[in-house]
């Protein structure tokens, strides 16, 4: 955040901004509009309370307004920090007059959390489905058959499977699946395409669309996979690529249509200590229908501000505290959970090289400096 940004804005001239819009740890970002409001969650691997929502009107500046997971269950497996486990790339929607979110653990399956309103009542998490390595799932809500999907990733650290998309039927009501699942995406068979993971599923012109990034995370590309029926087969093609610019790696987020017809693309680069910031992209369709996003595939730094109305600045909130530790923080920035597990002893314990370890927050397991960022997880 530069001197002359109010907290919570992305710097630009007037009429423009800048990226990354959230310049701080806001990991494997989804986002979802209801009404005039827009709303998106991050990873919040092992710590808690986990899934951060933040509330934007304009899609540049952003507030954040809660959490939706208050503990990560079982306790016995979260006793002590585990920086490669809990909650991954969570996918949030709105059906039914609900907000849903889906996330992947690594170690125990596809959960689902919902509630009425942003702000809560959530539910407590419920197990979708059982297994090891299910990751980065995506539910959709068809209105056009009225069947329910839902497509997820492998860690090939839990699974010994990557690289692949698995899509299955899902009950209308979110709580389980219909079937054993079917490999609909497999980049094994893409000459250059590894690391597939981090699916957004979305319905669109009459195809089903799914967003993926490939890759791995600094040196990523965004890809798109279209196909007429959901179980495939799919077409792909790379919308989005580091190219000459100074932005590595920028893929894996969610498409948004704004209530007047704008499509933008908000996605993470992996930036060091900082972690993996968030940039926004503007996004088209061309004549063969694909999405192309940012300046013809390649990420921009400054762009028109979308046609929103532009956001005031930010009012004095009540501090937002973790229950361990009580830090807090608020603007283009994020607040610092506590690790699940008890604190350590001052000084020892402590989970973090110390070569990364930035100032102006707070490590809840040692009390001394340390990031926010998301850790390299072992895919």
């Amino acid at each position: 955040m530069t001197a002359a940004s109010a907290p919570g804005t992305a710097p630009g001239t007037a009429g423009t901004y800048t990226n990354p819009v959230l310049n701080a740890d806001w990991s494997d970002p989804d986002v979802v509009r209801v009404g005039d409001d827009f709303y998106l969650t991050a990873s919040s691997f092992g710590r808690v309370p986990g899934l951060p929502l933040l509330h934007s009107r304009n899609l540049v500046d952003w507030t954040l307004v809660g959490h939706a997971l208050e503990r990560l269950e079982p306790e016995r497996e979260f006793a002590r920090p585990r920086h490669d486990r809990g909650v991954w790339a969570p996918s949030l929607r709105h059906h039914a007059g609900r907000f849903w979110i889906y996330w992947g653990d690594p170690d125990q399956g596809v959960f689902q959390v919902n509630a009425p309103g942003i702000r809560g009542p959530w539910t407590v998490p419920h197990l979708v489905k059982a297994g090891k390595g299910l990751i980065d799932p995506c539910p959709l809500w068809d209105d056009e058959t009225g069947e329910a999907y839902l497509v997820h990733a492998w860690a090939r650290s839990r699974s010994g499977i990557k690289n692949r998309l698995t899509g299955h039927r899902m009950r209308p009501d979110g709580t389980g699946l219909l079937d054993d699942g079917k490999v609909i995406v497999d980049a094994h068979r893409l000459p250059g395409w590894f690391t597939l993971e981090g699916p957004k599923l979305y319905r669109h012109d009459g195809w089903y669309w799914i967003l993926a990034p490939a890759g791995s995370v600094e040196t990523g590309w965004q890809g798109a996979f279209r196909s007429r029926g959901f179980f495939g087969p799919y077409e792909e093609k790379v919308v989005l690529e580091q190219r000459d610019t100074d932005v590595n790696g920028p893929h894996q987020g969610g498409w948004v249509r704004t209530a007047s017809g704008e499509d933008w693309f908000l996605h993470f680069q992996q930036r060091g200590a900082y972690g993996r910031v968030v940039h926004l992209q503007p996004m088209r369709w061309d004549a063969d229908g694909w999405p192309v996003l940012g300046d013809a595939g390649a990420p921009v730094t400054e762009h028109t501000r979308p046609a929103l109305p532009r956001s005031r600045p930010p009012r004095p909130r009540p501090t937002t505290t973790s229950p361990a530790d009580g830090s807090a923080a608020s603007g283009r920035g994020r607040p610092t959970p506590a690790r699940a597990g008890p604190p350590s002893t001052p000084g020892t314990g402590c989970a973090w090289p110390a070569s990364v370890r930035p100032t102006r927050t707070t490590c809840a397991c040692c009390r001394t400096s340390s990031p926010s960022a998301s850790p390299a997880s072992p895919r």
